[in-house]
Parts: C-alpha cells; sequence; structure tokens
C-alpha cells in the first residue's frame, strides 16, 4: 500500500492538532476542517490547509457530513483521513464511504467497527464469548416506555448509553424510575447530536466503579501489541 503523503482529519480542537503535530513529525501533509463556528479555532491553523464545511448554525453537524468530508478530501487530493475521536471515529459507514472514495481510514476495518462501534453489538459479541457483563437491554431502545420497563426490570439505578459513539456523551445515570423518562430523552438528544444516531441502550450503573481498559494497538499486516492497562 502506497504511503501516506497527505492527511485529512475529520475532527476539531486538540485532537486534531495532536494529529496535526504526529503528521508533521513524518513529513506528512495536513488538511483541517472546521465549521464556520470554528473559523478562528486554533485546530485551523495548525495544519497546512485548512477548508470550512457544513452551515452557518451547525456546528457540530459539520464534523458528521460524511458526503462532504469524504467529496472535500477527493478534492484536494488527500490519501488518508483520520477521524480522531468522537463525531465519526467509530461510525462504520465513515470508514465504508472513505474506501469507496479511494481515500484510507486511519483506524479499525469497517467489520471491526460494524461489530465494536455498536455497544449493543459489541455486548452481543462479549456474551457470545462467555465474558461477564452488566445487566442490561440486548440492543437499543427507542420507544421511553419500553425503555422505563427494561429500567425497571434491570433495577435503578440505571445507566442510559449512547449506543454509538463514546467520552460520555449521551450518557445518563438514573436512580429513580421518576426522573427517567425526561432522561432518555435527553440522552438520545445528545447522541443524535454528538455521533448522529440517537440510539440508547439501558445497563445496570454501579457507583464508584472504576473503569480500567486495555488498548490494542494493530496494523493492516497482522502485528499486534497491547498498551497494557489504563485507568479512564
Amino acid at each position: 500500500m502506497k504511503p501516506i503523503k497527505k492527511l485529512l482529519v475529520a475532527n476539531r480542537s486538540e485532537i486534531a492538532i495532536r494529529v496535526f503535530r504526529s503528521a508533521t513529525e513524518l513529513g506528512i501533509r495536513t488538511v483541517a476542517v472546521y465549521s464556520h463556528e470554528d473559523r478562528y479555532a486554533l485546530h485551523r491553523f495548525k495544519a497546512d490547509e485548512a477548508y470550512q464545511i457544513g452551515h452557518v448554525g451547525e456546528p457540530i453537524r459539520a464534523y458528521l457530513d460524511i458526503p462532504a468530508i469524504v467529496q472535500l478530501a477527493q478534492d484536494v487530493g488527500v490519501d488518508a483521513i483520520h477521524p480522531g475521536y468522537g463525531f465519526l471515529s467509530e461510525r462504520a459507514d465513515f470508514a465504508a464511504a472513505c474506501a469507496e472514495g479511494g481515500i484510507r481510514f486511519v483506524g479499525p476495518s469497517v467489520a471491526a467497527l460494524e461489530a465494536l462501534g455498536d455497544k449493543t453489538a459489541a455486548r452481543a459479541i462479549a456474551i457470545k464469548a462467555g465474558v461477564p457483563i452488566l445487566g442490561g437491554t440486548e440492543g437499543a431502545v427507542h420507544e421511553v416506555e419500553e425503555a422505563r420497563s427494561k429500567a425497571e426490570a434491570v433495577g435503578f439505578p440505571v445507566m442510559i448509553k449512547a449506543a454509538k459513539g463514546g467520552g460520555g456523551r449521551g450518557m445518563r445515570v438514573v436512580r429513580t424510575a421518576a426522573d427517567f423518562d425526561q432522561a432518555f430523552e435527553s440522552a438520545r438528544r445528545e447522541a443524535q447530536t454528538a455521533f448522529g444516531c440517537p440510539d440508547v441502550f439501558i445497563e445496570k450503573f454501579i457507583a464508584h466503579a472504576k473503569h480500567i481498559e486495555v488498548q490494542l494497538l494493530g496494523d493492516e499486516h497482522g502485528n499486534l501489541v497491547h498498551l497494557y492497562e489504563r485507568d479512564c
């Protein structure tokens, strides 16, 4: 596969700046995208090239516009797109759109994102593998009445979590049934805004828990390492 010579980062702020810095150290030309509201944001000035996307008054939606981002990348001769985190980083359809447009997606394969980018699918994989998981819904729940019933079956307190994306967005802790409806609708709205998908699921909430993750780093040649434990 040809080396990357020009990289677009489909993200903003600090994460984009960090990727630009690493790319520059590797001799890769960088491209920033920014919404109208981010026209004075630092990340647009840290790249070799910068282009405005989206429409005035829609600062978040601009970074979720897959066709516009891929088309821009093609127009300016980008070899690869790095999604950063949040926004489109866990969207399999974004990785697929990059591939269809002849652009490398810097991240997991479409198959991996389809399996793990959706947390309800990831739960199903964990169950099949015999990994202990918290009680919760098998898939996304779309109607508040059904969701409340599921939450009562799981037992309060529960956590409403966005099925796609991460970083704490689209997530609400609910301690009583009386608070559930408002939290459910709020989580769905935030998930839609942050990730372009309103799907949420229910999971048992454990207070004072520690969030430990093991990060894996692999390449297209089958080389794989883990980066030990990380206390989030």
